[in-house]
């Protein structure tokens, strides 16, 4: 597909408005046909009315607007990146009895190769959103991609009893990359999508990362099988350390060649209006500072960390959850893990699509909350029962509301918090998902080894239902929403204002 292969977005709905050209103005339908009236009743000159139409003009100028086929490139390429570095994350997690066994430590350590992810992203969140904000979305692709790569290679070394600080080590520069990456499919959406698809462009993009986590259930326990022999356990780890390596070495050269910063003219116009900012109005201290007065959105930024930090937990824990009530399953539990999250990747989707066509943010958002939480009890009080299926169909269930919920997260707070950067608004959700991630998988893993996996998953399910309420107080405010309606309204009556001037001096 050439990169020239582009479409041109109708913005207008009249095909023979005489303004649809490069130079259209916009926002001025109003103001013009106020001050026709006002010019009419008044008696004013016609140089008047010319000069005050003029000065609107320079005001308000209407963008050429385009989307371009190359924007679905744009979405693939970052969906397999963020799919190599979820992978890693998981990798170790979902076989930790055999890890446990190869390296010889407890379960807390092995826990930590998971939570390394959670605990990086904390401090350097703000640090890569600014430099998001002030280099751009390739620099951080870039960047983020290249740790990745290292990262994976420096654990292809580390299949041997005696290098678990060296697999930590590695694991820790994997977790650096994901700082690039859990900000970007909202940002991502809003520079290369329309309005009528940035929701499912942002579903998609944050779809990648669950293909990704969905591959860390799948395929560890088929690339390393339980076994006494510890030389034939490292066998089977390097290969599958040196797969990592090879695909996320593939997806480090496909960014920096064919990835793009962004299209040369803006897809909506919000983003128009968005590039027009001068760049000495846009301050990202002070941006921090309204996010964070900001009463709608940091209420949705609990809720969203306690519901995806339950998420967190559960994905870290799993194999010790399966393991409890079904011994030696641990191909199943990664089966099951699978299951959570094609169910979710499903639900991301409807999700994306429902959004686009409804734009019902906070209605959908307290819906899947509300649905995510019953999922969640009936997960736990079904897990005990003894039959397989039922614990598959339920993670399904559960993965289709709890793993669908992440892209209504971020184009709710989109939503709240326009016109500040998607990807500030972005990390601050994702910093408080990986702290309460910390703080849950901590807890309920000390709460499993002392009263079972039921008290575990109560303690989640108490603090899913805090999150309810707050999500249930949240004040919705479609910023965006209201800005593209807006000026798109405005467009609309362009025609007539302009026939008005035009009338008016014919009769003068």
């Amino acid at each position: 597909m050439s990169f020239e292969d582009d479409f041109s977005q109708d913005w207008v709905d009249k095909p023979s408005n005489p303004l649809k050209d490069k130079h259209s103005q916009t926002r001025r339908d109003q103001t013009m046909s106020e001050e026709c009236k006002h010019h009419l009743l008044s008696g004013s000159s016609t140089e008047d009315l010319e000069e005050s139409s003029a000065d609107v003009a320079l005001l308000y100028p209407l963008m050429e607007t385009k989307l371009y086929k190359r924007r679905w490139v744009m979405l693939f390429i970052f969906c397999i990146y963020s799919m190599s570095n979820a992978f890693m994350w998981l990798q170790y997690s979902i076989i930790s009895n055999i890890f446990m066994r190869f390296y010889n430590i407890g379960s807390l350590g092995i826990d930590w190769l998971s939570m390394i992810y959670f605990l990086t992203y904390i401090p350097l969140i703000l640090p890569v959103t600014w430099l998001l904000d002030n280099r751009g979305l390739k620099h951080v692709v870039v960047v983020g991609s290249a740790f990745n790569c290292i990262g994976a290679w420096i654990k292809t070394s580390t299949a041997d009893p005696e290098m678990f600080a060296v697999t930590f080590f590695g694991q820790f520069v994997c977790s650096v990359a994901t700082v690039y990456i859990l900000g970007i499919p909202s940002r991502l959406a809003s520079l290369w999508f329309g309005k009528h698809e940035v929701s499912t462009a942002c579903s998609v993009g944050v779809l990648g990362n669950q293909v990704g986590i969905a591959i860390g259930f799948l395929l560890p326990p088929i690339l390393v099988p339980n076994s006494d022999d510890m030389n034939e356990l490292a066998h089977h780890m390097r290969i599958m350390f040196y797969i990592s390596a090879g695909v996320a070495t593939v997806i480090f050269v496909i960014v920096i060649i064919v990835f793009q910063e962004r299209p040369e003219l803006p897809p909506s116009q919000a983003q128009a209006q968005a590039r027009n900012m001068p760049a000495d109005e846009y301050s990202y201290k002070a941006s921090i500072l309204r996010l964070l007065h900001n009463k709608p959105f940091m209420l949705l930024v609990v809720s969203y960390g306690l519901n995806v930090g339950c998420f967190y937990a559960i994905s870290t824990l799993l194999n010790r959850m399966i393991i409890e009530h079904y011994p030696n399953e641990e191909v199943n539990a990664g089966r099951i893990g699978l299951t959570i999250v094609v169910a979710g990747m499903v639900g991301s989707l409807l999700c994306g699509l429902w959004l686009d066509k409804t734009k019902t943010y906070k209605q959908t958002t307290l819906a899947v909350y509300i649905l995510s939480l019953i999922s969640m009890l009936v997960y736990s009080f079904t897990l005990n029962l003894g039959h397989l299926w039922v614990v598959f169909v339920m993670a399904g269930v559960l993965g289709f509301f709890m793993t669908g919920y992440l892209p209504l997260g971020f184009e709710f707070a989109v939503e709240l918090t326009y016109p500040e950067s998607e990807g500030t608004s972005s990390g601050l959700l994702n910093c408080s998902a990986q702290l309460f991630g910390i703080i849950f998988t901590i807890s309920q893993g000390k709460i499993i080894d002392k009263w079972g996996t039921l008290a575990g998953n109560i303690f989640l399910c108490i603090f899913l239902g805090i999150g309810l309420v707050m999500t249930g107080f949240i004040q919705s405010d479609l910023r965006r929403q209201k800005a593209n309606t807006r000026m798109e309204h405005e467009t609309q009556n362009d025609y007539g204002a302009t026939v008005c001037g035009s009338t008016w001096r014919r009769l003068s």
